[in-house]
């Protein structure tokens, strides 16, 4: 297992009563870490780490953190991405781990916390992802030992703390989609399509990762979080049920509610989960990924 490095390295890192959430997450997951700061320690914001806030409100900040995907793509596919689709790469790049930030306490402990993104840094350039925060207000319901902790406040039910989790991934969002929106060509649905996906495919992969019932369980709380009628965001999980989709993917995929936009580098080929891909398509290559 990874151990989280503080960020900057002298800082001490604190608990708090999401802790317990990051550490079995980066133990189910150990490419991806997670390091509490105490409030007055700055987060890092240099070598490699950039915070959320720059790239909501920072347009240099943003163009060096769209460098790195830009190079990326033409390292390994040897040509050019369009802009937009760097954007994406980008913006999905960091919308995955971050809104994880918010789901693993929320589906592991019933525990939803804030940060708007003056608590979050982040960084992908030493191998595992890494994010920094600032622990602050969280919600839980009234029977949590957590919610005798300051910064709890108490919602009454299991419903309420899902609204809760739909507002607080909102609010951290919603400054990101302004200012990647732009450069990825997309406006408000589409973008909130993209963050749907990210929230079902990260729990959900996170689940798995932590065993079959996990993954069981995961579904159902998915199913119950986005029912397709959650604004700002778009369309339910798509998780596969009974069928030839979850018999040849044993139910390694689902259908995204957004194009992550892949086949502009290999046209002749499309993503399994993409939208634009018919099922007959999507069932042929799951069938040919088990069987291998």
């Amino acid at each position: 297992m990874l151990t989280p490095l503080p960020a900057p390295r002298s800082a001490p890192a604190v608990r708090s009563a999401v802790t317990a959430a990051y550490a079995r997450l980066t133990e189910a997951l150990p490419v991806l870490t997670v390091t509490e700061l105490p409030e007055d320690t700055p987060l890092p914001a240099t070598d490699g780490w950039v915070t959320a806030a720059d790239l909501a409100e920072n347009a240099t900040a943003l163009d060096a953190f769209l460098a790195w995907d830009d190079e990326q793509v033409l390292r390994d596919k040897a040509r050019k991405g369009r802009p937009d689709v760097i954007a994406g790469f980008g913006l999905h790049r960091y919308a995955w781990p971050a809104c994880l930030l918010f789901t693993a306490p929320w589906f592991l402990h019933r525990r939803v916390p804030r940060y708007p993104v003056t608590h979050v840094s982040y960084d992908r350039t030493r191998g595992p992802m890494s994010l920094a925060v600032h622990p602050g207000r969280f919600a839980c319901l009234p029977g949590d030992p957590a919610a005798a902790l300051p910064g709890a406040y108490t919602v009454p039910d299991e419903e309420s703390l899902r609204a809760e989790l739909r507002d607080a991934v909102a609010e951290h969002m919603e400054p990101l989609l302004a200012a990647f929106g732009p450069r990825m060509r997309r406006r408000g649905r589409a973008l909130w399509g993209m963050v749907t996906d990210e929230i079902v495919e990260g729990i959900w992969y996170v689940a798995g990762l932590l065993g079959e019932h996990e993954k069981r369980r995961a579904e159902h709380a998915l199913e119950l979080l986005l029912l397709g009628t959650t604004k700002p965001y778009v369309g339910s999980p798509g998780l596969p049920r009974a069928g030839p989709v979850r018999t040849a993917g044993r139910c390694s995929s689902r259908t995204r509610v957004s194009c992550c936009m892949y086949y502009t580098l290999i046209r002749s080929n499309s993503c399994v989960t993409c939208p634009r891909t018919c099922d007959t398509d999507r069932i042929a290559k799951l069938t040919a990924a088990a069987a291998s």
